[in-house]
């Protein structure tokens, strides 16, 4: 019987240090440069762990990372105001790595503001 505990409680711990590892939170971002523009969707996606849009900005193509589906949701944000050919302004971070992702703090839709963090 404590065998079996044992192992539940190692799988939790694996399971629990994946999830940290796995989830990349604000941390990869660079918080000191702030984007700030308008463009449109070129194409989304609206799921867990986080929506993704893509968009150009500066003439290039980028991903910008949302907020997960489930506050998207809960703050007014639904798919349909997301989607391919939808103009909007976006106040997003770029990633400290990786070329061509940004990660989004808020996005404008018809004006109305989002807050995604």
């Amino acid at each position: 019987m404590d065998y079996l505990k044992n192992i539940s409680l190692v799988l939790v711990f694996i399971l629990s240090v994946s999830f940290v590892i796995l989830h990349h939170g604000w941390a990869n971002y660079d918080q000191t440069k702030v984007l700030d523009f308008e463009s449109v969707i070129t194409e989304s996606t609206y799921e867990n762990p986080h929506a993704i849009a893509k968009m150009e900005y500066q003439g290039e193509p980028w991903t910008v990372v949302l907020a997960p589906a489930s506050r998207m949701t809960a703050r007014g944000l639904s798919a349909e105001m997301i989607k391919k050919g939808t103009a909007v302004r976006v106040v997003a971070y770029p990633h400290k790595k990786e070329k061509g992702e940004m990660r989004a703090e808020r996005i404008y839709v018809d004006d109305e503001k989002y807050e995604l963090r």
